[in-house]
């Protein structure tokens, strides 16, 4: 594959905003040089990356590499997520007015029921603020929500997605906010949901 067709793959993918996806889809991954052209971890498979890329759909040429378009959504929603309010367990004993460490025991316990969502982030646990009140505990009404999720294994980042963005099985809203006004749709949405893992 020739410097033009290797920065013709490299635009492409830039414009579709998914070079940053290619590392973590163990694709070969580009940098630029001073004059702009693509420079290649992996030069001698471009051409086996352009085919791949462009297998998907009815017109290769002009195909969209679905599993990059996942990954790329993937890391905007955690982006999203990251930047909504969550608590460490320091932040959640001020809230609770509580122990660091009893604060700790308690949500590892709950966690392990099945009764609160707790999210791997870099080398800490952190805990949603959108599943809890203001005085630091459980919505009462996100229990019978939370339970199949997470007793189904379903990935925590995932479960944070689907709890808080429009879904299709809550009727286009928000499962943790549809909950206050009709806990056994999203309960049942839940449910339904936790069978596919």
């Amino acid at each position: 594959m020739t410097q033009y067709d290797g920065d013709r793959l490299a635009s492409w993918l830039d414009g579709l905003g998914l070079a940053d996806q290619l590392a973590e889809a163990g694709l070969p991954t580009f940098t630029r040089d001073a004059d702009g052209h693509a420079v290649w971890s992996e030069p001698d498979r471009l051409e086996e990356l352009d085919t791949l890329l462009h297998s998907v759909g009815d017109d290769p040429e002009h195909a969209v590499p679905v599993g990059l378009v996942v990954l790329a959504r993937q890391a905007r929603l955690r982006t999203e997520l990251q930047a909504s309010p969550w608590h460490t367990y320091e932040t959640l004993a001020e809230v609770r007015g509580a122990s660091t460490e009893a604060t700790r025991f308690a949500v590892h316990k709950a966690a392990s029921e099945h009764r609160l969502l707790v999210v791997p982030l870099e080398e800490r646990s952190i805990v949603p603020a959108f599943q809890l009140g203001a005085d630091g505990e459980l919505r009462p009404e996100l229990a019978p929500v939370l339970a199949p999720l997470l007793a189904g294994r379903m990935d925590p980042w995932r479960a944070w997605v689907w709890l808080t963005q429009p879904a299709a099985l809550t009727l286009g809203q928000a499962p943790e906010q549809l909950a206050t006004t009709d806990p056994e749709l999203v309960r049942i949405a839940a449910e339904r949901l936790a069978e596919r893992f």
